[in-house]
This record gives structure tokens, C-alpha cells and sequence, in this order.
């Protein structure tokens, strides 16, 4: 009986995902254990190993290929005796590149409705009942005033799912009339920033790759789900400086670096430690999750997005093995060989963009987390000490909380206890 090789879910989460690249072709042999194809989600791109031995007798997802349902079949092994298939499998779907050009990687305009047939319930009633959608689909689509009859699905069998109606325009997707009476008018495909004045010949497009999709399509959800609000505070930091340096001098001998990032993800789990209340999480339904771990994931920027590797249990690890650890998963991140479990939790964030020389900023939360804190640039700035003007490190950082499990005053007394380490680095190692 031959067997079907299916497009495995990598992550809890993983709806769907690219087959980037097979490293089998038809009539190979492959053992178990042996990497047999590249998938892409959208955070990383990952082996996967095969789970059977056998020949490959048909590659039914060509490499490439966007939107592959997890579960779905990519390929067919026959097994020892076996010389053609004898599993019935689907087809398999369109490249992304020959379903649209890149240009028109936009919703599609409005398509007439199949005209219905009777049934014991209303002409409505039937063509609603032929509408293959999720019941999660049915409900966005509700509440977004959208017709599904005009939403072309990208699940099995043509089945609409969430993120199709998330992905629908109403301008685009409904053709009911505007309140004044007037018909939406549709994207112009052949110029999508007509609505806006511009010209077709002064941009060009380009298609956004699965971690730009989805990564801003999770940033929009985060900034206006989330009831956030900003803490600012300024930061000495001479004697974390001066700390590093006598760090360093000790761990060069072995070749190990620790650097400014790397410190201050050590206070942040230690100040996650202090104050527990601000280790949260809001959970839908009115709970929320209090975490027994401090797991900071550090904002790592990769070719067409952001990732967040993890360090967990920060407060517990040496200098040292935080800054291996932290190469190891910027490195990896970048190279995008991370596991789904090296850049999936983690209990708070940190952005650091002072290398590039930014003052201050303020960061989108990373869900589920309840606070992320954005790090600028360390410089010299005039301050008063002991009554008399003069010169200190300064550095600014902003904490972005989750007022749903983080109010003020708790943030305030995180940010209390980051800085008492940051200042007094020397309080980390008590």
C-alpha cells in the first residue's frame, strides 16, 4: 500500500505553509530520518525528515508552492515491491506564481453569485447552504459585512477560511451598495494606488513573502486589539558599562564577548523575577496567565521581517551563556533554521535599536506577552549629580504594557527594578 507523505503542521499554530524546496525527486530512495523537502512558515524555513522508507512514486506539490494546507498530500512513497501509485490523492494546488502575477497579489473582484436551486427553505437559504466556510469564516464575514458568495476559499476543496474573510476587502469582496446609494468601486489591478493619486509608472511591486504577511498582518492585530500604553525612563548606565568591560576581560580568555544586549536581557528576567505581576499574559474569555518562568525573547531583524528567538529562563543563566546562546539563535534566526519552539512563547520582549543610533522608541507587543521594552542608543548627556551639573552614559528605554494584566503602577515598579540593576549592575550576581 503506498503511502501518503503529508504536509506536517511545525508549530501549534501553522494553518498553512510554502514547500520551499524538495531535496528528493520521483524514483529516489529515502529512509527514515532522511531530509526530504524545505518548508517555509512564516518565522522560518525547516527541514522535514522522512518518516517511512521507500521510493518517491509521485511529487504531487511541486517546490515553490504557497498556501499548502498542513495535512494536506504532497508526495506518495511506494513501498518495497511497489511499481506505480495506489493511493487516490488530491491534485495539488496552483503555484503561487502561476495562480496571479505578483502585481495582483490583492482580493478578488466581486464574482457573480451561482444561481441557487430549490430547496425546502428560501432561494437565500440555498445558496447560503452551498457556501463551503468555516464556522470561524462565517462569523468575520459577518461582522466585516462581507458577502462569502464573492470570497474564493483557499482551504480544502475550496472551503473558506479565516484568513480569506480577513484578507477580503469589503470595497472589494461585497457588492452591496454604500450607504449613499453608490456601488464600491473595486481595486484597480492594473494600478493599485490609483484611489491615491499615484501614478502606475512612478512604483514599482513586488510580492511580500509569507513572514511580511503574516508578521504585519500580527503587528495590525496587536496595535489595535490591545489596550497598550508607554513607561519611559532614562538609565545611567557608566557602571553597567564599566562592569562589561571587567566581564569581558575575564571572558575573552575563554573567546566568549558579552555585550551591552545581552546584560540587559539578564535584568530583564531578573526584574520579571522581582515583580511577578508584570510576568502576565491576557488570556481571551477573561483569564489571564502569570508565568513561572522569566523567557525573553530578543527582537532579531532577517531578510523581510522580524523574529524573536527566545533566551529562556534568562534570570537563571550566567553572562556568559547568554551570549552564546544569543549568537546562536540571532545566527540561526537569520539563516532562518530555528525550531518552531526557539522563537514560539516567551513571556516578554526586547527591541534593541540603540546600535543604530534611535533615542527612543516604542514597540508593538508581541502577543501573547504583556509587555515588550524598546532600548536606545547609550550616550553622554549633562545631568545633575549631588547638586552640580555633569556628564553621564545615558540610556532611554520605553516599556509597552498590556493594560489588561499590566497597569501603571505595575509596570512602574518593573521598570523600578530594571533600573536599580541596570545602575548597580552588581546587584545581578547577589
Amino acid at each position: 500500500m503506498s503511502i501518503e507523505i503529508l504536509m506536517p503542521a511545525l508549530s501549534p499554530t501553522m494553518e498553512e505553509g510554502t514547500l520551499a524546496k524538495w531535496h528528493v525527486k520521483e524514483g529516489d530512495t529515502v529512509e527514515s530520518g532522511d531530509v526530504i523537502a524545505e518548508i517555509e512558515t512564516d518565522k522560518a524555513t525547516m527541514e522535514v525528515e522522512a518518516v517511512d522508507e521507500g521510493t518517491v512514486g509521485k511529487i504531487l506539490v511541486e517546490e515553490g508552492t504557497e498556501g499548502v494546507m498542513v495535512n494536506a498530500v504532497i508526495a506518495i512513497l511506494l513501498e518495497e515491491g511497489e511499481t506505480e501509485v495506489s493511493v487516490s490523492a488530491p491534485a495539488a494546488p496552483e503555484k503561487a506564481s502561476e495562480a496571479a502575477p505578483a502585481v495582483k497579489d490583492e482580493p478578488a473582484s466581486p464574482k457573480p453569485a451561482p444561481a441557487s436551486s430549490p430547496t425546502t427553505g428560501g432561494a437565500g437559504q440555498a445558496a447560503s447552504d452551498r457556501i463551503k466556510a468555516s464556522p470561524l469564516a462565517k462569523r468575520i464575514a459577518a461582522d466585516k459585512g462581507l458577502d462569502l458568495k464573492t470570497i474564493d476559499g483557499s482551504g480544502p476543496y475550496g472551503r473558506i477560511v479565516k484568513r480569506d474573510v480577513e484578507n477580503a476587502q469589503p470595497s472589494v469582496a461585497t457588492s452591496s451598495a454604500t450607504s449613499s446609494g453608490a456601488t464600491a468601486a473595486p481595486v484597480d489591478m492594473d494600478n493599485p494606488l490609483a484611489s491615491y493619486g499615484i501614478a502606475r509608472d512612478r512604483y514599482d511591486v513586488e510580492k511580500a513573502d509569507g513572514i511580511t504577511k503574516i508578521s504585519a498582518k500580527r503587528l495590525a492585530d496587536s496595535f489595535r486589539d490591545i489596550p497598550h500604553f508607554p513607561l519611559t525612563v532614562d538609565c545611567r548606565i557608566d557602571a553597567l558599562m564599566d562592569f562589561r568591560k571587567r566581564v569581558n576581560a575575564a571572558a575573552e580568555k575563554d573567546g566568549d564577548k558579552v555585550s551591552v544586549n545581552d546584560i540587559l536581557i539578564k535584568a530583564c528576567g531578573l526584574a520579571l523575577k522581582k515583580v511577578p505581576a508584570a510576568n502576565s499574559s491576557w488570556i481571551e474569555g477573561g483569564m489571564i496567565a502569570r508565568h513561572k518562568h522569566a523567557d525573553v525573547s530578543m527582537a532579531v531583524a532577517i531578510e523581510g521581517g522580524l523574529i524573536t528567538p527566545i533566551v529562556t529562563d534568562a534570570d537563571q543563566k550566567g553572562l556568559v551563556q547568554i551570549s552564546r546562546e544569543s549568537k546562536d539563535l540571532a545566527k540561526r534566526a537569520r539563516d532562518r533554521k530555528l525550531k518552531p519552539e526557539e522563537f514560539q512563547g516567551g513571556t516578554f520582549s526586547l527591541s534593541n535599536l540603540g546600535m543604530f543610533g534611535i533615542d527612543s522608541f516604542a514597540s508593538i507587543i508581541n502577543p501573547p506577552q504583556g509587555m515588550i521594552m524598546s532600548v536606545g542608543a547609550g550616550e553622554q548627556r549633562p545631568v545633575v549629580k549631588d547638586g552640580a551639573l555633569a556628564i553621564a552614559m545615558v540610556m532611554t528605554v520605553t516599556l509597552t504594557c498590556d493594560h489588561r494584566v499590566v497597569d501603571g503602577a505595575t509596570g512602574a515598579k518593573w521598570l523600578q527594578a530594571f533600573k536599580t540593576y541596570v545602575e548597580d549592575p552588581m546587584t545581578m550576581l547577589m
